[in-house]
C-alpha cells in the first residue's frame, strides 16, 4: 500500500534552478567494485550518449547483492545532489523477470535501476514517485543487450538519455507506482519507555546505524536530554547483554573508547564507540536486535501496563500517492502495443523502510516489565 510523503528534502537552491545551458547531471551507485571495468564502462556509454553530462560515482563498492545497503546509501545521497538520473544497480535478478525501470520523483529527478526495492527509498526523499515506467524502448538500449550486465545495456543508456531530455514516457509502457517491489525494512516498535529496533547497517568505521531514526527515540523518551543514560539490551545468536551508554550529539561527547548513542548526519540513530568500532567493541552485527529502555530490564518478566503517549511528527514514508495518469507522450513518441486492463496489485509486504510514518507508542506487551 503506498504511503503519503509530507515534507520534501532537497539540495540547496542554487541547485534546483533552472539554468540556461545547464550541465547534464548522473550519478551511479554499484556493487560492481573497482577492480573490474564494469563502473568505467557504464560511465563511458553515458559520454557517447550525453558528452557533456557531469557524472559523479556514489560509491562501487556496496556490499556485493546487498540490496538494503544501496538503498540505504542512495537514500543518504540524493538529498544533496543536483536533480538529474541517479542510476543504481545492486542487482542479483538480472537477465530473470525482474522489471528496469526508470521512476520520475516529485523534485524532477530520475531514478533507473532494477525493480527489487533498491530505489523506493531514495524516491520518498526525492518528494515521492510521481511516475514510473518500464525501460523496454530499444531505442533507449545498447543494440545487443546481455543477460548479465544490464548497468551497461538498458541503465546507463536510460540515465543518459533522460538527462538530455528524453521524455521518460518514450523509454516504455507506464507502470502503476503501487506496483513497485519494496523492501522489507524492519520497522522499530515504539512503546511509552522502550523502542526496540535492530542494525540495518554497518559502516566502515564499525558505527551501527540502526532502522529507528532520531525522533523514534524522542519519541518513546519524551524529555530526554543531551548525556542522559539509557540502556541498551543487544541480543544475537549468543545470547544477551546490558549496556549503559549516553545519548549525545556527537562522538568527542564521551571519552575515547566509551559507546555512545547519537542522531547521523541523516538523522538516523547509530551506536558507536569513540574513536573505536562499535561492531567489535559491542558485538554488534546486521539484524542485531536493540531494545533501548531508561534503565535495564530485568531478567524475569510480569505483567506492567504503562500509559501510552502522543507521538511528535516523524520523517516521511517511502512513496508519495502516486499521480492520477502519466503524462501521455507525443504522437511520434514510441507506445507499446496496447494491453487488457487489469487491476494493479497492491504490494504490501515489506512495507517500511528508514523514514516511517508517524507512529504513536504503544503500551508494552503484557508480557514485559518495565521495571528496574
Amino acid at each position: 500500500m503506498a504511503r503519503s510523503y509530507h515534507r520534501s528534502v532537497t539540495t540547496p537552491a542554487a541547485a534546483r534552478m533552472s539554468r540556461p545551458g545547464a550541465t547534464a547531471f548522473v550519478s551511479l551507485l554499484t556493487d560492481f567494485g573497482t577492480r573490474d571495468p564494469s563502473a568505467g564502462i557504464m560511465r563511458s556509454v553515458i559520454v557517447g550518449i550525453a558528452p557533456e553530462a557531469s557524472i559523479v560515482d556514489i560509491s562501487h563498492d556496496v556490499r556485493k547483492y546487498a540490496v538494503r545497503d544501496g538503498a540505504l546509501l542512495l537514500w543518504c545521497t540524493v538529498p544533496f545532489t543536483p536533480i538529474g538520473a541517479h542510476v543504481a544497480v545492486i542487482d542479483p535478478g538480472v537477465g530473470t523477470e525482474r522489471r528496469p525501470i526508470a521512476i520520475e520523483t516529485l523534485r524532477g529527478d530520475y531514478l533507473v535501476g532494477p525493480d527489487n526495492g533498491l530505489l523506493l527509498p531514495a524516491a520518498a526523499r526525492l518528494g515521492g514517485v510521481t511516475r514510473a515506467h518500464a525501460l523496454e524502448n530499444p531505442q533507449y538500449r545498447l543494440p545487443v543487450v546481455s543477460s548479465s550486465f544490464h548497468g551497461r545495456d538498458i541503465f546507463a543508456p536510460a540515465a543518459a538519455h533522460l538527462s538530455q531530455g528524453v521524455p521518460l514516457e518514450f523509454m516504455g509502457p507506464a507502470l502503476d507506482p503501487r506496483s513497485l517491489v519494496m523492501l522489507d525494512w524492519p520497522d522499530p516498535d515504539v512503546y511509552d519507555g522502550l523502542l526496540r529496533t535492530s542494525v540495518i547497517y554497518l559502516d566502515t568505521f564499525g558505527n551501527a546505524k540502526l532502522s529507528a531514526l532520531g525522533g523514534h527515540l524522542l519519541n518513546a523518551f519524551p524529555g530526554i536530554g543531551p548525556g542522559d543514560r539509557l540502556w541498551l539490551r543487544i541480543e544475537d545468536a549468543s545470547g544477551s547483554r546490558d549496556v549503559a551508554v549516553p545519548w549525545v550529539g556527537t562522538f568527542g561527547h564521551v571519552a575515547p573508547g566509551a559507546p555512545l548513542i547519537f542522531d547521523d548526519s541523516y538523522g538516523r540513530l547509530c551506536i558507536a564507540v569513540n574513536q573505536g568500532s562499535a561492531a567489535h567493541v559491542l558485538g554488534l552485527g546486521e539484524n542485531t536486535m536493540v531494545t533501548l529502555t531508561r534503565g535495564p530490564l530485568p531478567r524475569a518478566a510480569s505483567v506492567v501496563t504503562p500509559t501510552p503517549v502522543a507521538a511528535a511528527p516523524l520523517p516521511p514514508a517511502w512513496t508519495a500517492e502516486p499521480a492520477p495518469s502519466p503524462v501521455p507522450g507525443p504522437e511520434f513518441g514510441w507506445q507499446p502495443e496496447p494491453e487488457p486492463a487489469a487491476e494493479a496489485e497492491s504490494h504490501t509486504e515489506g512495507d517500511s523502510h528508514p523514514e516511517g510514518e508517524p507512529v504513536a507508542p504503544r503500551p508494552w506487551p503484557a508480557s514485559e516489565d518495565r521495571s528496574g
